[in-house]
C-alpha cells in the first residue's frame, strides 16, 4: 500500500488522531458515481440546474490573469491540476464574495500544508508521520476566481483584494481572472455557467455606483476536467467539508 493510499484510508476511517475528514461530506469514495468522477454522487441532485454539476465537463474559456500577466485557459489544467472556481467582485457590499474567497483561500492553505488541519498529526510517532505524509499538493490544484466587474476590478484592485483576503499569490496556483470587458464577463457567466450577470443601482450604499445580484456558486472539477461538486450556496458551505472534498479529489 503506498503512502497516499494509506493516508486516505486513515482519513476515511478516522484513525488518525483528531481527524474528521469525512464528516458531513456529500458522497464518499467507493460509491457508484458518474463516469470519470472520484467522489460519490452528492446528496442533492443538481442535474437540472442551469449551472454545471456533478459529472458534467468543466466549462472551458480563456481569460487574462492581469497579476501574472498571462492568459489562462481552463482546459490547459486537464491532466495536471484539479480546479476550484467561483465568481466575485471586489466591491461586494454584502459579504458574499469575501465568504467565497475565504473558502478558496482556506483550500489553498491546506494544499500548502495539509498537516495544519489535523491537530493530532504532530503527536503521531515519527515513523508513522514519515509514512502517511501528508504531502503538500498545492501544485496539483488551480484556484480560478473570476470577476464579473472588470471595469472596477483592475490589476491594482485585485492585488489589494488579495492582500485583504490573505491570498497567497506567490504559490503559483491562484489566478484572479479578469475578462477583457463587462460584456465578455456576462458572456462567460451566462454561456458557461448559466448565471445572468446584470448591474443594479446601489443608491442605498454610499460611494457605490452599482452592485450585482450574484449566485455564490463554487465548482470543483477533477484533473480530468469533470465536475465533482457544485456548491450553489457557496458562502454557506461548510469550509472544512469543501476543503476535504478538494483534498480527496486532488490526492486520489
Amino acid at each position: 500500500m503506498d503512502r497516499r493510499r494509506f493516508l486516505r484510508t486513515l482519513a476515511a476511517t478516522g484513525a488518525a488522531a483528531g481527524t474528521t475528514a469525512t464528516a458531513g461530506c456529500a458522497g464518499v469514495l467507493g460509491e457508484s458515481g458518474a463516469e470519470g468522477t472520484i467522489l460519490g454522487p452528492p446528496e442533492i441532485d443538481l442535474s437540472e440546474a442551469s449551472h454545471p454539476s456533478y459529472g458534467d465537463e468543466m466549462p472551458d474559456f480563456t481569460v487574462p490573469d492581469p497579476i501574472a500577466g498571462e492568459e489562462i485557459t481552463v482546459s490547459e489544467f486537464e491532466g495536471e491540476r484539479a480546479v476550484l472556481w467561483t465568481s466575485f467582485y471586489t466591491n461586494c457590499p454584502d459579504g458574499v464574495c469575501p465568504a467565497l474567497i475565504l473558502r478558496l483561500r482556506r483550500a489553498q492553505e491546506v494544499a500548502a500544508d495539509p498537516t495544519e488541519r489535523n491537530p493530532g498529526y504532530p503527536s503521531l510517532p515519527l515513523r508513522v508521520r514519515e509514512f502517511v505524509g501528508p504531502e503538500p499538493y498545492g501544485d496539483e490544484v488551480a484556484f480560478l476566481p473570476t470577476t464579473f466587474d472588470p471595469e472596477r476590478d483592475t490589476e491594482e484592485a485585485l492585488r489589494e483584494y488579495a492582500d485583504q483576503q490573505s491570498v497567497d499569490l506567490d504559490a503559483g496556483n491562484w489566478h484572479f481572472l479578469r475578462p477583457e470587458t463587462y460584456e465578455r464577463a456576462q458572456e462567460i457567466h451566462d454561456e458557461k455557467f448559466g448565471l445572468v450577470i446584470e448591474k443594479q443601482p446601489a443608491d442605498d450604499i454610499e460611494n457605490l455606483e452599482y452592485r450585482f445580484p450574484h449566485y455564490g456558486l463554487i465548482i470543483l472539477a477533477n484533473k480530468q476536467g469533470i465536475v465533482e461538486r457544485a456548491y450553489p450556496r457557496g458562502p454557506a458551505t461548510d469550509i472544512e467539508r469543501l476543503v476535504d472534498d478538494v483534498q480527496r479529489v486532488v490526492t486520489a
